[in-house]
This record gives structure tokens, sequence and C-alpha cells, in this order.
């Protein structure tokens, strides 16, 4: 416990409220002031015996909130000046803490308990020893500090009491004001000091540490004016000898160190400059070293763009540019609200996957808008070379930057939204390297945070970049490549939802093209689902947009021919007006339960499809007869299916003896489409299974699965795109493999609430329910 002897008083004394300034006892300042209430506070204090109270605000700036502690002093002179200003010099006297506040006339009164305190012997040898630390510190921090006037210094050495020391070198020395007022609010002398050692260290600590930064900086300063000096001193050489061309030269460097180039990045160029000024004029090396310099200082180094991560606003922004596509939407909002609570996600590598015309490409460039980001394609269809991604090296003739690098140029920020456009369209050649190999250090989030382009040959941080990919499969996706990317399906859209983007986009959009008011073309909900049903046949909305952008290109021909016309209408009978004659027939389900036919269900690049497989049995030798152009996987199924239903003749009530003395024939239409996949599996055992037996399948009955050779539905893919074709055609049943039916949460609302799913393990379950018995 330290010993020092309190005295505690209680006084009412004039306030005097001071902005950055801080008194202690023992210590004398002056002040000078205009504001009328310190004014009074004074003419108070002086007419009451001189004593008044001085409290300091609680924090620097605007912000006036007074500390409930703070100073009882002495006013020692009291100098009015011609223009209404007060003088006065202070001398603080002892610590007071505030009870309550009154105003009495026009000063303000302040309710104090003053703390008179003093150490018993100066605290001891204790005392003694923080008294010498506290000496030699605050003299080791005046060194270090020449604008320190030299009297605080000298008269340390005549301080003996710790409560003294403390307070005088809170008052001289520059200490933060913060830390000014901790040390006025210890009533304790021994803590007080011991505070201040440990403040007067820290700041000597930090005093270090500025002037080591200051000597590094002068150094770099001194070596760069230095390289000045000789580089004018060469410039002036030159001219005198007649070489010229010395401003290019001086333009260059001047935009190299005025770049803020990493050290690396400018020592690179500056030797290349070197060589510039000392090759000849017009020489081919020079114009080599021309376009690399442009290329370096073309390239944004330190430059970013400033992610904005409002949630609501990128919510609104997305969903202006595009309906459904949720889950793309809510992994954009997931890296904004981590980006908002770490301020460093990093760089993102997504890869969007779906048939043409889903909105893979266009949603890219709405994440860039929603970001606050700058958007960059980049086309990687039929790109066959590896330099094509990195760069060629600059020894070869018309060498020129990879189109990662040129993609960042474009740009101007290091962060942008790159799109890769068709990855899985990149051409894999042996001979000019394989550009997906190339492509696996820029997709590499540990790899591409230095990125060297064969051409610049110099480091760049790729990492925040947001890479983007689009693929319309993944089957000719490299596995090592795919690994280093977030696949995200986007599904195929609806009639619904066609309507919905056909509404909301596609007709303002092609109306603004074609310059036609709104309010004259009416173009209706039916004639829109006409225009789905009987002119195109995909699974995104590309062609949707074209016919919606013909009609209107057929009504600004007839508000030309007619400028009188108020409103032209298009439904779905007048729409072969405007389109011609439907160019498809709908798949539609047969009108009654067929022998040989089966619904089956596939998934193309466009999008699901309905296929009717049909098979015929007549005399023969047991051969399999496969039409329809399909693959090897397809035809491997076939010979399956038969093996199965094989096995499974006497409950069919086929002939045991089928393989040997009948013919099968199996069809599948359109027979100009390849096809292949083991998806078939089931349908193809069903459709064997009726030919053989003379046993219909129902028509509105869809299936899809894989078979085993026992006879076991194996899992697929597609669900969502298949049972839409589905619904389309009119099925009312599904049959799909037990392994799916946790797929059943991507299919679409509408598509569930009209069709029954039956899920299957075995191929027996789907003969008991297809074969209508």
């Amino acid at each position: 416990m330290t010993n020092f002897i309190e005295k505690i008083e209680n006084l009412d004394l004039p306030v005097i409220r001071l902005r950055g300034i801080v008194v202690f006892p023992g210590t004398a300042i002056s002040l000078e002031t205009t504001e009328k209430s310190a004014l009074d506070a004074l003419d108070a204090a002086v007419a009451s015996g001189g004593m008044a109270f001085f409290v300091p605000q609680l924090k620097q700036g605007k912000d006036t909130t007074p500390c409930d502690f703070g100073t009882v002093g002495r006013i020692k002179q009291n100098l009015k000046a011609t223009d209404g200003s007060r003088r006065v010099i202070i001398e603080g006297m002892t610590r007071a803490n505030v009870t309550g506040m009154k105003v009495i006339g026009k000063a303000e009164m302040a309710q104090l308990i003053v703390r008179w305190c003093r150490l018993s012997e100066n605290g001891g040898l204790r005392g003694e020893a923080l008294v010498r630390e506290a000496r030699e510190a605050a003299k080791n921090l005046a060194r270090r500090m020449p604008k320190l006037p030299v009297e605080p210094s000298a008269a340390l050495d005549a301080i003996t009491s710790p409560d003294q020391m403390a307070d005088f070198v809170a008052a001289h020395l520059f200490i933060r004001y913060e830390d000014k007022l901790k040390i006025l609010s210890i009533a304790d002398p021994m803590a007080r000091i011991e505070e201040v050692i440990r403040l007067l260290y820290e700041e000597e600590q930090l005093l270090v540490m500025e002037q080591e930064v200051h000597k590094k900086v002068q150094e770099r300063m001194n070596h760069r004016q230095r390289e000045a000096v000789l580089h004018e001193q060469l410039r002036v050489i030159q001219d005198e000898l007649g070489m010229g061309d010395d401003s290019e030269v001086g333009e260059y460097r001047k935009k190299i160190l005025m770049a803020e180039l990493p050290d690396e990045v400018e020592e690179k160029l500056l030797k290349e400059l070197e060589r510039l000024s000392k090759s000849q004029f017009g020489s081919a090396e020079g114009s080599v070293i021309r376009t690399y310099l442009d290329t370096c200082l073309g390239l944004p180094w330190k430059k970013t763009s400033k992610d904005r991560t409002d949630l609501a606003r990128a919510r609104k922004i997305l969903n202006e540019d595009h309906d459904g596509i949720e889950q793309v939407k809510e992994r954009i909002i997931e890296y904004l609200a981590v980006k908002r609570l770490t301020e460093n996600a990093g760089g993102q590598i997504l890869c969007l996957v779906g048939a043409p015309g889903v909105g893979k490409t266009s949603v890219a460039s709405s994440i860039a808008r929603a970001l606050g980001r700058k958007y960059v394609r980049v086309s990687l269809g039929g790109v066959r070379d590896e330099a094509e991604i990195r760069g060629h090296r600059k020894t070869y003739v018309g060498a020129m930057p990879g189109r990662i690098t040129a993609a960042l140029m474009q740009a101007k920020t290091k962060n942008p939204v790159i799109l890769l456009d068709e990855i899985d369209k990149m051409t894999h050649n042996n001979i000019n390297g394989d550009p997906a190999s190339a492509m696996l250090e820029v997709l590499d989030p540990e790899q591409n945070k230095n990125f060297r382009d064969n051409y610049v040959e110099l480091p760049f941080d790729l990492s925040q970049c947001m890479f983007i990919a689009t693929a319309n499969t993944l089957d000719t996706v490299p596995r090592p490549l795919l690994d280093r990317m977030e696949v995200i399906e986007m599904k195929t859209y609806t009639r619904t939802e066609k309507l919905a983007i056909a509404k909301n986009h596609m007709i303002k959009k092609q109306t603004a093209r074609c310059g036609i008011n709104r309010r004259i073309l009416k173009l209706s909900d039916d004639a829109i689902l006409a225009i789905i049903d009987r002119y195109t046949k995909e699974a995104g909305v590309r062609n949707l947009e074209r016919k919606i952008g013909e009609i209107c290109r057929k009504c600004a021909m007839k508000i030309v021919d007619d400028p009188e016309i108020k409103t032209i209408r298009v439904t779905a009978d007048n729409l072969s007006d405007f389109l011609g004659s439907p160019k498809l027939t709908p798949d539609r389900i047969a009108e009654a339960d067929e022998i040989g036919a089966v619904n089956g269900l596939a998934y193309t690049e466009l999008g699901g499809d309905m296929l009717r497989m049909e098979a015929l049995v007549f005399d023969g030798t047991g051969k399999l007869e496969l039409t329809g152009k399909l693959g090897d996987v397809m035809k491997e199924s076939a010979k399956i299916a038969v093996s199965f239903v094989r096995s499974r003749a006497k409950e069919l009530g086929i002939d045991p003896d089928f393989y040997k003395n009948k013919d099968i024939h199996i069809h599948v239409p359109e027979g100009a489409v390849p096809k292949d996949g083991p998806s078939a599996g089931v349908t193809l055992v069903t459709v064997i299974a009726s030919a053989l037996s003379g046993i219909p399948v129902r028509r509105d009955l869809a299936m899809t699965g894989e078979v085993t050779l026992r006879g076991n539905v194996l899992a697929i893919g597609g669900l969502r795109e298949k049972t839409l074709a589905a619904y389309a055609a009119g099925v009312k049943t599904v049959l799909i493999p037990e392994e799916n039916a946790a797929n059943l949460d991507e299919v679409a609302d509408v598509v569930k609430e009209n069709i029954e799913f039956i899920r299957v393990k075995h191929a027996d379950e789907v003969l008991k329910t297809a074969l209508v018995r």
C-alpha cells in the first residue's frame, strides 16, 4: 500500500471549461479567451479570492462534454485586452472531483470534493527510485525531441517528490491528451508516477520507430535524388553528343517513377528503360522495348475499385436484370456478406453450367454491376494455344501478352469481374501446349497471387479478381481445372419463367430497339406461350427473344405504313400473321395405350426432351436391331435390357426361346439427332417386355433411369429438365430412381403440382407400374 496523506475538503468554485488543455497541480500555464462564459467565471473567481476550478473536456474535438474531475487553481495574473479578450496566468494547486453543478449569477459553479495529497517522506526509497527512473526516461525522451524547450529538461534535476515529478512530466512533455487525462484522474502519487514512467517508455519506443522509418525514407529519397542527378547529367551529355530522343526516355522515366509500382516492377522497367536509352533510334529493339514498357505501365499494379457491399442494393440489381437463377444470386449475396464482415473475402472462382440461352454470360455483367466492379469478357471458345492464356515470350516477333493480362489492362483495376466464356470449348492441342493446363495457374487461389505472364515476366496478383467461367457441359472440362472452380448449375427455364422473362425484360428491350411505343404493341400472354410451344424449342430464352424481336419489326413496318395506328394486338389467333406458320409440333402423349411404345426422357445441351421409344418383334434368328443414331452406351443398355427381360420371361408370359426365333427392332425417333447415355435403361426394358409379351404400356406415363444386369435402377442426371419435358407433353406419372429422391427439390413447383412421381429401386417395379395388364 502507498503511504500518502490525503485531506478532503468540500468547496464551491467557479468553473472554467478548457478545450484541449489539461492543468496539472504545481504547474503554471497561460490562457487567452473571449468566450462570455469563461469571462464571467474569471470575474467570479477574482471576486472570491482568485480560486477557480479548471475542468478539461472528455474528448478532443467538437464534443464538449466535461470530465467529472479537474484541477483547483489560482489566477496569478488577469489582463484585459482592448479587443475584449482576457489573458490569464493560472497556477494549478490540487485535484478535485465534481459532485454537482449550479449557476450563481452569471457564473457556473461546481460543487467539489477537493483532495490535498502528499506522500510521507516522499515515498521512501521506492519513491526515490521511481523519481530517478522517471527523470532518466524523461531526459531520454527529451533528447529525441529536438523541439522540446531546454527549461523543462533542466528543471527535472530539482524535483525530488514523486507527486511533483509525475505532474511536471505530464504537463511539459509531449504526451497524448487522453493519457494526460488519465494521469490527472489518479490521486495516488506512486500509482501516478508509475503510469507516467510507462507512458514515457512507450513514447520513446514510438519515437525510435518513427526515426527508423524516417531514416529509411530519407535514404530512399537520397538514392532517387542521386539517380535523378546522374540521369540529368547523362541527358546533357547525350544532347551535347547529338544522341537525341531523350525526351521520350524522360517521359517514360517520369511515368515509371510516378506510377507507384512495386519495387521489383520498378527496378525491371528502369533496366528496360536504360536499354532503350542505349538503343539506336528507329531500331527494332527499341520498338520492342517501347511496346513492353507501354504494356507494363498499362497494368493496374495497385489500383482497385471499392466493393459495394450493400446487400439490399445488390439484390435489387440482380433481380432487376434476371428472373430466377436464385442459386447464383444467393452465392453473390453470400460473398458480399463475407466481404462486409472480414474486408478480405479474396477472389472467387465460379463456373456457371447450363444450356445455351439461360443467361450465363449476361448474369456475369449483372454481378459486376452489383459489386461495383469493372467487367471484362474473355472468350475462350476455340482457344488452342497455351500462349493465348499465358502470353508469348517477347523474344518472338509480334509477341503480345495473354488474354488475362490484356483483360486487366482493359479493366484498369486489379479486382475486376473477369468472365471466362465457353471454358468447355477450349481445344486440347499438344503441339502448341494445353490452354486448359495454363488456366490451372490462373484459377488456383494458391498460385494466382504470383501469376507470371510470359510476355510481362513479372508477378501479378490475381487473387482479388472474381473469375466467372461459363460452360454448356462439364464433360469436356479437364478434372483438375474443374476441381478449382465452384460449379453452379443454371437450370432450364419453365414456361412460366419464360413468360415472366419475356414480359419483364424482352418486350421492353425489343420495343426500344425498334423504336416502338410500348403502349402501341399489346402482346398477350397466350401469344407468348404459343411462341414458346410452337416456334421455339430451347432450354433458355434466346430464340424467344428473336421471335419477339421479329414481331416488333413487323409492328414497326405497320406503324411506318400507317402513322395513325394506335394499337397493335398480337394474340395466339393472329400470331401466324407475324411469325408465319408454326415451326414445331409440341411433344404429346399418345391417345391410347400401345404395345411396344414407351415414353422415355432425355437430357441434352438444349434441355429436356421426351422420346417415344418403339419396338417391334417378328420371326427371325434372335437378332437385335437398333436405329435412331444411338451411341455405344445406349446400345449396351439395350443388350442389358434384353438379358434382363429374358430372365423374367416366365413371369411376363414370354416364350423362353425368343432369343433364338425372334428378331427385335428398337427405334428412337428423330433419327438425325445423336443419342447416348445410360438413363434409357428402364425405358428399353419396358419397351422390349411390352413388345414380346403383347402387354400395352400406359400412355400417360414416362420414365428415366439406368438399369443393371440384375435389374437395379440407378440414379440419373438432368431430372429437372426431363420432368419439364414430361409436363409439357401432358404426362401424368413419371418413374424415377429411388436414388434421385433428393433431387425432387430441384423440380419446378408447377411440375410437382401436376405430375405424380413414383420412385423405383428395381426394374420389376417399373414393369409392374408401366404395363397395363
